[in-house]
């Protein structure tokens, strides 16, 4: 029996009308599995396909990394599967524009004692930007992804839902994906689990059936961010003080980018009690350090939002919506509510809190704590006001924990 969806279901997924051999697909193929059998899918549903890969990065040790993604490797296993699968297939050269737009950012954000997430500026400024244009001048219906998120009609539009298989669901990393950009793109996989997908990319006959999935930040192959940062923000690891929270000095660090919001290994101060990073001041050279309580936030402060909901923004702020928010792609979902701020900003208050909250974190907003959840959109963290502690420090910005999972990246 066969793993693979009949054609016709195919077809009605993608939404796009027309015969299957006039409908012009441009798939963006990273070299993993996901990309692969969407392409895989698509010829099998007639579609005319054209398989697009982006170098973004060529730094050695990782083009033969396991876990790496878009380098040497990848782009040699793309360009197999698209002869396996009879299709055309194009490498576009985007080193360059992939490190101003992305890693220098990146750096510049680290530096700042910021938590940047590099996996969603990639989405928002090359894939789903640049790579999108180029499917257009191709004369493509449609971009295809092998992301694990859904894309859904409705009555103002496409809207995006968490994918049926919540532990491969990549809406986090996407919430930046405009209106404009959801008339275009198209998700296959949104109703697939990954075991599916691998099993149909065994049918297909395709060598990266059994792949490892890319897990880390794909320009930083040593899995250590400071590197990156201090050869892109030469100065970065200059030394400053470590000070508790009560204002005491104790002790001396060699660079705030050795540090992150929430952590409590590796600090190197015993004072009888455990301690916590708490605060990264990057223009006092300071790491602030406190109990775990102190982690605690309620009210988190944004910038740039892309909202996705049906009605304005302005009414929606206007009469303080009740969202459910994930400022970690590992957490679920929490309440909270989206409100104007006084400040002209646009503001969430959690009604449980949330600990290692930072600048420059993704904050992603949805309709339900019922999955799958519609994605109504998400903004870039500006400020966070942590818990009263009753301390001399009015309040501070955090930085949290990099770690992506497994489900992070993606394609």
């Amino acid at each position: 029996m066969s793993n693979l969806p009949d054609p016709a279901s195919i077809l009605e997924s993608l939404d796009l009308g027309g015969t299957p051999e006039s409908t012009r697909i441009v798939v963006a193929m990273s070299g993993g599995v996901d990309s692969s059998v969407v392409a895989g899918l698509l010829k099998h549903a007639g579609c005319d396909v054209v398989g697009v890969t982006l170098q973004l990065y060529d730094h050695g040790v990782a083009t033969h990394r396991a876990g790496a993604c878009c380098a040497g490797q990848d782009i040699h296993d793309a360009r197999q599967v698209a002869g396996i699968l009879d299709i055309p297939h194009y490498v576009l050269d985007y080193e360059r524009r992939f490190r101003e737009t992305v890693m220098e950012e990146f750096a510049q954000s680290y530096a700042a004692g910021e938590t940047p997430v590099p996996c969603i500026s990639c989405n928002q400024k090359i894939k789903f930007m640049d790579m999108l244009d180029t499917a257009k001048e191709l004369g493509a219906a449609a971009l295809a992804t092998g992301h694990y998120i859904s894309r859904r009609p409705g009555d103002y539009g496409p809207q995006l839902y968490q994918s049926r298989d919540l532990s491969r669901d990549q809406s986090y990393f996407l919430f930046a994906t405009t209106r404009e950009q959801l008339d275009y793109l198209r998700f296959p996989l949104g109703d697939f689990s990954k075991q599916s997908t691998r099993e149909m990319a065994l049918e297909m006959g395709l060598p990266i059936a059994d792949k490892s999935d890319s897990q880390d930040i794909c320009f930083v192959p040593s899995g250590h961010y400071s590197d990156i940062v201090e050869r892109l923000q030469p100065g970065a690891a200059e030394v400053g003080e470590i000070v508790h929270l009560d204002g005491r000095v104790l002790g001396h660090h060699k660079g705030i980018l050795n540090y992150t919001v929430g952590q409590r290994r590796g600090i190197g101060i015993a004072i009888g009690e455990p301690l916590f990073v708490v605060k990264l001041d990057a223009n006092a050279r300071q790491v602030i350090v406190g109990p775990r309580e102190a982690l605690l936030s309620r009210r988190i402060d944004l910038r740039d939002l892309n909202w996705l909901g049906d009605e304005s923004l302005e009414d929606t702020l206007r009469a303080r919506k009740r969202v459910y928010v994930r400022v970690r792609s590992t957490r679920s979902p929490q309440p909270g509510w989206l409100e104007g701020n006084a400040g002209g900003t646009v503001r969430v208050s959690l009604d449980e809190g949330e600990e290692g909250v930072a600048p420059g974190q993704a904050c992603v907003f949805y309709d339900s704590a019922d999955a799958p959840a519609r994605v109504l959109g998400g903004g870039w963290i500006q400020s966070v006001e942590p818990r009263d502690l009753s301390v001399t420090h009015d309040h501070f910005d955090d930085r949290a924990n990099l770690a992506i999972p497994a489900g992070g990246p993606g394609e």
